[in-house]
């Protein structure tokens, strides 16, 4: 049986998704469909959908691929030295979701609620991570999730 892949952080999840949508917004303004992108890469198109949902799971060949297929190229950047992080500060017992908009937006199903505990809020992120707008994610609602799955879930989420 193979190895499982690692889960990737929070940082390589929301490049590969910023990849994902980068190819799907290539592959449209080429005026190409998914199943046609998905044949010149030589996949299905159900790894083409993958792929353009950021998924990790997907072969990093078959991430060329899709490049190529698109006339796109990636390229390796020169190492950046990242000052060290400060201590982060604990999270809150009660989070309140007025404070977090996607939070928010992922407890539409319980109108009156107005605050989580941690591992609530934990759940929900990992719950409904299909539906995250990782993009809108503000620095501070980046910050308490990553608080979350280190204080509540480990080190790591599981989506």
């Amino acid at each position: 049986m193979p190895a499982r892949a690692p889960t990737p952080d929070l940082a390589a999840a929301a490049r590969l998704g910023a990849l994902g949508l980068d190819i799907r917004a290539r592959r449209k303004a080429l005026g190409v469909s998914a199943q046609a992108a998905a044949e010149a890469a030589g996949m299905s198109r159900v790894t083409w959908h993958r792929i353009e949902g950021g998924e990790p799971s997907v072969t990093m060949g078959a991430y060329l691929n899709a490049l190529g297929a698109l006339g796109l190229e990636i390229h390796v950047a020169g190492v950046v030295v990242m000052p060290a992080k400060a201590e982060a500060p604990p999270v809150p017992q009660r989070i309140v979701l007025a404070d977090y908009p996607q939070l928010k937006r992922l407890a539409w199903h319980a109108p009156g609620l107005t605050e989580l505990t941690p591992a609530e809020a934990l759940s929900l992120y990992e719950r409904h991570w299909r539906h995250l707008d990782r993009e809108a994610l503000d620095p501070r609602e980046r910050a308490l999730l990553e608080a979350l799955a280190r204080q509540e879930g480990g080190g790591r989420l599981l989506v």
